[in-house]
């Protein structure tokens, strides 16, 4: 009695007296043993098969585990070897490699306890690393301030003409639009109450006090604190970092401090530049809708004063801090291969809004509780 397990796989199956016989096909390459990888197993694992792999004369590694792994898989009958020579070495370096170099076995699935406790140990072990790079930091500093000519004054330079001159004109125009956005839909409101008047305070307290930092901590964080997370990245991965430490060459002083301190001392102004242009935005709404500018500087004055300002670009700073921080972090950190810049990048520029944004919050409580 002859058969075919399937149309498919040329293997044949035939009943030799008591026995069943499967012959593979003359040719056993990749792709002749990756179509007959489960059905030869299968009709192997289903009853005892004898394997005559003896017209068997082209195989190759792929092959030749095929053959070795139903060879296995049928032990309880006879299993008969291909003759032709080269076939046979194929065979027997690829039963000597498998026995040196067995596959390893997966270990136990783990309880839901065991992942929970693995994520918890995970999450504090990365806070540890960021603690300690903030220790890092700190100490870098002192040591800094301890001997101020080691400070790269051109690298800063460079670092605030890119994270700050050149990003006047965008938080001009964005402060810009969101004055005018800002004062056309307060406007709504306050038109029903006859109120209109006291559209400059809300635009410049909101703007002042919060917009402002928080509109260009965005701006930075999109800009600036992704090119840090990136070049710095590129530089690791390039064990650039590497071979400065080598060298004797601290890469915190070097690379890190100059770019917060550009972010930090950037921040302020661009927060400035974003409050200014928003209020000139709403200067405009307001004009449109009948005030005239005298009127607009004199709900102004009134109702604004310089803590105002202060608090702000104080949390600007601050904010600029925390994203040069992060975005340095972020490239040290990255790991190998060629998605680790751009997963620097995202990291960064994701960690740095949150980040803003829980400061901010922190601050919105500190200066309430203060009375500020």
């Amino acid at each position: 009695m002859a058969g075919h397990i399937s149309a498919m796989t040329a293997v044949d199956l035939v009943q030799e007296g008591d026995a069943l016989v499967l012959r593979p096909p003359a040719t056993l390459d990749l792709a002749t043993a990756a179509a007959l990888w489960r059905p030869m197993l299968d009709a192997v694992a289903a009853r005892p098969v004898t394997i005559d792999a003896t017209a068997v004369t082209h195989l190759d590694s792929a092959g030749a585990v095929l053959l070795l792994q139903a060879a296995d898989a049928s032990g309880r009958a006879e299993w008969r070897p291909p003759t032709e020579p080269r076939a046979a070495a194929t065979l027997e370096r690829m039963r000597r490699a498998l026995a040196a170099a067995p596959p390893p076995r997966p270990g136990p699935r783990p309880y839901w306890v065991t992942l929970i406790g693995s994520a918890v140990l995970e999450r504090f072990s990365g806070l540890g690393r960021r603690v300690s790079f903030l220790g890092e930091v700190t100490l870098g500093t002192l040591a800094m301030l301890a001997k101020p000519w080691r400070l790269r004054r051109v690298e800063v330079l460079r670092h605030l003409s890119e994270a700050g001159t050149q990003a006047f004109g965008l938080c001009a125009l964005l402060g810009l639009l969101f004055g005018v956005i800002l004062a056309f839909q307060s406007s709504i409101p306050m038109r029903q109450y006859g109120a209109e008047i006291f559209i400059p305070n809300l635009v410049g307290i909101s703007l002042l006090r919060e917009l402002g930092g928080l509109m260009a901590a965005i701006i930075l964080a999109g800009r600036s604190g992704s090119a840090y997370a990136a070049e710095l990245a590129t530089m690791k991965v390039n064990d650039e970092i590497d071979a400065l430490s080598t060298m004797g060459v601290d890469p915190l002083a070097w690379l890190v401090l100059p770019r917060i301190l550009a972010a930090m001392l950037v921040m302020p102004v661009l927060a400035l530049i974003v409050s200014l242009a928003g209020l000139i935005g709403m200067g405009l709404v307001m004009s449109m809708l009948g005030f005239p500018p005298p009127a607009v500087l004199s709900q102004l004055r009134q109702h604004l004063n310089f803590g105002d300002m202060a608090g702000g670009l104080f949390k600007a700073a601050v904010f600029g801090l925390a994203i040069g921080l992060i975005g340095c972090r972020s490239g040290l950190k990255a790991g190998g291969g060629p998605r680790a810049v751009g997963d620097a990048a995202t990291g960064a520029v994701v960690s740095s809004i949150v980040a803003t944004v829980v400061l901010d919050g922190i601050f919105a409580i500190l200066f309430f509780r203060l009375g500020w």
